[in-house]
């Protein structure tokens, strides 16, 4: 396995952190510079002890043992006000850049492509976007400030000891190199451990946000010991490797009170005779064992410390291993893409192939045009490819083979946040946002005037249910319009749409959910949508798309047969035994509710 805490590693971490840090390198310095009088002060109070046995213990000098209760106060205050301020500067420094490290992974976030949200789950997304920012900047930080005040406190000590004993200080010195040892074999067993629990601490996540959004179908299906057995299992996989981790890592502290206590003892041994010969005097063998123990005490307790930094190292290369992936939206931002401007005349889909995962073929060689403002509704088998289509056009997935056009130029070429800005999107379930009525109609169009945001509600004949509303626009809806019927959920999002005012609209299955009352009121708001643009529709219902200008018929990943209603029932081909299918299926419901 690959060695960690190398030194090449500890600059890499530290290398990869500095563009954060240099917005407040001055804090950063200070926090720094706070660090040497923390550490300094130790070897001050072990030296202290060294005139304090010669004079008081030994010369029984009143005076100087009147001041010495002064002089620890003293010190200790002195030590106390240091240690306030630089866990003040750093606790500054580590927040302000916990908060940008999130601030860009947040950003890069939402620019994700879509298919990244296909292949991670919520869980490892909240970890790693959130929790690694934390672990990242805290760890190194803190751990950063403790390694400053310990070097500089050893380096003190470590004067001190020579200052009273350089003998002494051969075998204090040697006992240290061996405390260090133990830590190589650590080094080797713990990545692959953690690696692994960031892993189960996502999954956890995971599980506690399908509760969060599947809890009417927990409850409807009686799933509790289902769940229970889930949440068992990964928690049982949790506490293993916390196990794990412990067996592999706390052997280390024992072992490094057992060498220190070694170390301790031949100093002793040692010591008494350096005495006894007249060497050393006693106050300075108490002050260089003082100062011994001082040095060794840290060292005892470096386990813990050496873990945090290890976790925060991990966090450190996640974070990157996210930075480093490009999305389609920054490669465009950098190649400086022409704007779209306005839909001249057509939209072309040529020899158009798609994958998801790069082996089976979700659309194959898919060829149509699309006139300026014509309405075009795709129909099929399920799964057949049709809500693929509709999403390359604002290009949420790429394509592997063929193009789309707009005007004769490929939408490639098109800088992608302009192309979009031309494309209203109604899905399905539209998702809202834990916000007001207002704001989830309004994102779309900070800027627009309490007439546009008038006609927009009229268009989507939300009217009657907004005034009806003791708060009207200003009513919280709930996560993703939790308090929203189905009907009126579609509604708010096709008046985000109209407000958009975008010069294509793409309609995904969006009255397919939706109740007879409901969808009549759903597909007068639609019909106002699709005037005098260009639409996409995805049907569920055939009876609503069969004034289109177009049907496209699509099984399996082609079409297979296009044309206006009529003409496609007179072919008595596909899209005939489809309608009629459908029409049998929705006449008998009619008449069961009848």
């Amino acid at each position: 396995m690959k060695k960690i805490l190398s030194k090449s590693q500890f600059i890499d971490a530290y290398r990869k952190f500095l563009p954060y840090v240099k917005p407040y390198i001055l804090w950063a310095l200070l926090g720094i510079i706070l660090t040497v009088p923390v550490g300094a002060l130790d070897a001050v109070i072990a030296y202290f002890l060294k005139p304090f046995m010669d004079n008081v213990m030994v010369n029984k000098q009143e005076n100087f043992a009147a001041m010495v209760p002064y002089i620890i106060v003293g010190f200790t205050l002195m030590q106390g006000l240091f240690i306030y301020c630089s866990a003040l500067v750093n606790g500054y420094v580590g927040n302000k850049i916990t908060l940008d490290i999130r601030r860009d992974l947040y950003n890069k976030l939402i620019h994700m492509d879509s298919a990244y949200f296909d292949r991670n789950n919520s869980g490892d997304i909240i970890y790693r976007y959130y929790n690694d920012a934390d672990l990242a900047s805290s760890g190194l930080i803190n751990n950063m400030k403790l390694f400053l005040t310990r070097f500089f406190s050893s380096v003190s000590l470590i004067g001190v000891l020579l200052y009273n004993s350089w003998q002494l200080s051969i075998i204090a010195i040697g006992v240290l190199v061996i405390l260090v040892l133990p830590l190589r074999v650590v080094r080797k067993k713990i990545k692959d451990i953690m690696n692994k629990t960031y892993t189960e601490n996502a999954s956890i996540i995971s599980l506690y946000n399908e509760v969060s959004g599947g809890q009417n179908v927990i409850k409807s299906y009686n799933l509790h010991q289902h769940m229970n057995r889930r949440f068992e299992a990964i928690s049982s996989q949790l506490f293993k490797l916390s196990m794990r981790l412990i067996r592999n890592t706390n052997w280390l502290s024992p072992t490094m009170h057992l060498v220190a206590a070694c170390g301790v003892a031949i100093v002793i041994a040692f010591g008494g005779n350096l005495i006894i010969n007249g060497t050393i005097t006693s106050g300075e063998f108490v002050s260089f064992l003082t100062a011994l123990m001082m040095l060794y005490t840290p060292l005892k307790a470096i386990g813990n410390n050496f873990i945090e930094v290890q976790k925060s190292i991990i966090a450190l290369d996640r974070i990157y291993e996210i930075f480093n992936r490009e999305t389609v939206e920054e490669t465009d931002s950098r190649q400086n893409k022409k704007k779209l401007e306005s839909i001249g005349s057509s939209i072309s889909f040529t020899n158009l192939s798609f994958s998801y995962d790069g082996t089976r073929q979700i659309l194959k060689n898919i060829n149509l045009e699309v006139k300026k403002s014509q309405t075009v509704a795709f129909v099929g088998n399920s799964g057949g490819g049709k809500s693929t289509i509709c999403s390359l056009l604002p290009r949420l997935y790429e394509w592997q083979s063929g193009d789309i056009l707009i005007d004769g130029t490929s939408i490639r070429d098109y800088d992608i946040c302009s192309l979009r800005d031309k494309i209203s999107y109604v899905f399905q379930d539209n998702f809202l946002f834990n916000d007001t009525i207002r704001n989830n109609i309004m994102m779309v169009n900070p800027d627009a005037t309490a007439e546009e945001i008038d006609k927009a509600i009229k268009n989507a004949c939300l009217t009657d249910f907004i005034n009806n509303l003791p708060d009207g626009l200003d009513t919280e809806i709930g996560e993703r319009g939790a308090l929203l019927s189905g009907g009126q959920k579609q509604r708010v999002a096709i008046a985000r749409a109209f407000l958009k005012n975008a010069p294509i609209v793409i309609l995904d299955e969006a009255t397919s959910a939706l109740d007879n009352k409901s969808e009549k009121v759903v597909q007068e708001a639609l019909e106002n949508l699709m005037k005098d643009r260009t639409v996409f529709v995805i049907a569920h219902r055939l009876t609503t798309i069969q004034n289109a200008d177009v049907i496209v018929v699509i099984n399996e990943g082609q079409i297979v047969e296009q044309g206006t209603h009529e003409e496609l029932l007179k072919l008595n081909g596909a899209y005939s035994a489809l309608y009629n299918t459908k029409l049998q299926i929705e006449n008998r419901q009619k008449e069961i509710k009848a």
